[in-house]
């Protein structure tokens, strides 16, 4: 098993398994906190790949689009220290690091784990029931209704009519976003009977802060709700399907992927038996 310890915490990978264990010290973002312990199945994986920076570096995780609710919602929009799939290293963990980015490279290609969007999420969705306060009211999920409370911030024009409470059913997208400059963060659930854009302060089945960063843990309300609609894979999996099956008849791609395999088998990253397993499976044997 390859192990990275980090300043937030650790990453460990077992051929198959990518596990994230943040850090509970003091100074680690307490979203990383929240999200707790996340295992990440290879096959959910694109890339990990090391950057280097002036004192260490960091591994990031890059997903393959579709694959975690979580990864979805936020769309890279969370700051270095509170997105759960960095981690950062200090220069005595640098050789570790990038032997950690190498391993689960090798692994990708062995298993031939393709980086094409998936269509359905592999990573487990976020329990419910589910609270989180931020900016102008709370927001309740218990995995058919959502709710919004409004607090003494609300605008009048959301707070007066009183609470929102939308059924799972009626609800069509989220949305959140960050609080950045002069904007304002929030998070918005879209639904069947939406017609003109109405700004976060003022929308009703919206939440929305001026101060907060990344808004506590409403993106984990958010990717709650995400992860019990329909996959948004729905919309292109037909046009998808057919480019796949076109890539999948192209034998130049076929020969580059065989190539890739035979120059780790000669470099000695892969031994006698996995290559051969590797090539058998790549080529349907």
């Amino acid at each position: 098993m390859d192990e990275v310890l980090g300043k937030d915490g650790s990453w460990t990978f077992d051929l198959e398994t990518l596990r994230i264990t943040p850090s509970h010290s003091r100074g680690v973002h307490k979203l990383r906190q929240a999200i707790g312990e996340l295992s990440i199945p290879l096959e959910a994986i694109n890339s990990v790949v090391y950057e280097p920076g002036r004192k260490g570096g960091k591994l990031r995780l890059r997903l393959r689009d579709g694959a975690d609710p979580l990864h979805q919602v936020t769309a890279g929009r969370l700051s270095d220290n509170a997105d759960p799939y960095q981690l950062a290293v200090d220069a005595n963990q640098v050789g570790t690091s990038q032997y950690f980015a190498e391993a689960v490279r090798t692994a990708l290609m062995v298993h031939q784990v393709p980086s094409t969007p998936v269509t359905s999420y592999l990573l487990p969705p976020q329990g419910v029931p589910i609270t989180a306060t931020a900016g102008d009211g709370t927001a309740t999920f218990d995995g058919e209704k959502i709710r919004l409370d409004w607090s003494w911030m609300a605008e009048d024009s959301k707070s007066a009519p009183g609470p929102v409470q939308l059924a799972l059913s009626d609800v069509t997208g989220v949305e959140w976003q960050p609080q950045k400059g002069v904007s304002y963060g929030f998070l918005r659930f879209r639904t069947k009977t939406d017609t003109a854009a109405v700004a976060p302060e003022h929308d009703r089945h919206c939440l929305s802060w001026g101060i907060q960063r990344e808004g506590g843990t409403t993106v984990l309300v958010a990717a709650a709700v995400l992860s019990r609609l329909p996959h948004p894979s729905a919309a292109r999996e037909l046009p998808e399907a057919a480019e796949r099956a076109k890539a999948d008849d192209d034998p130049d791609a076929m020969l580059r992927r065989l190539r890739e395999l035979g120059e780790l088998h000669k470099s000695g990253i892969l031994t006698d038996e996995e290559f051969a397993a590797a090539k058998r499976k790549f080529l349907g044997l």
